[in-house]
């Protein structure tokens, strides 16, 4: 139900993107090798909440989160990341843990780790786990108009 929502937003917006079925994969590394995607250009959606306030941080699968350098550089006192079952029915349609980078659509800020800029597309969960959808970086900019910041580290 969700993908056709976000096909049907791309569409109206005249985005370009491609939709790609995976099997079943639930972390953002697995989902880059169901997919045959560079964890690099999978854009995994993770919900922090900052000074009290819920948002979406977006980074490379293939990194990790840095809540203080994120806190940081967002100019709040605490960040911090949210249990599922904390956001779970703010996004509805969506499969838990599977949602869709699109704050905008959902009145959250979203924050987007300068790493995912260098690349010319990237892909995310559409709402599923066993669906992406991959559309030009500079696209989803324009659509999200999201504040970029870093606060990615490299896994170790």
């Amino acid at each position: 139900m969700i993908l056709r929502t976000l096909c049907d937003y791309l569409d109206r917006e005249r985005i370009r993107y491609t939709v790609i079925s995976h099997s079943a994969a639930f972390t953002a590394q697995e989902i880059a090798a169901a997919s045959h995607i560079s964890g690099r250009e999978i854009a995994k959606t993770v919900i922090v909440r900052l000074d009290g306030e819920l948002a979406m941080a977006i980074l490379p699968a293939s990194q990790r989160i840095d809540l203080e350098h994120l806190a940081e550089a967002a100019g709040v006192g605490r960040a911090e990341l949210v249990p599922e079952a904390g956001f779970r029915e703010r996004f509805p349609g969506c499969e838990t843990g599977a949602m869709p980078p699109f704050g905008n659509l959902y009145g959250l800020p979203v924050y987007v780790s300068d790493d995912l800029t260098d690349d010319e597309f990237i892909a995310f969960n559409a709402g599923t786990h066993t669906e992406l959808i991959q559309l030009r970086y500079r696209d989803f900019e324009r659509l999200t108009a999201p504040r970029i910041l870093t606060f990615a580290l490299d896994r170790v």
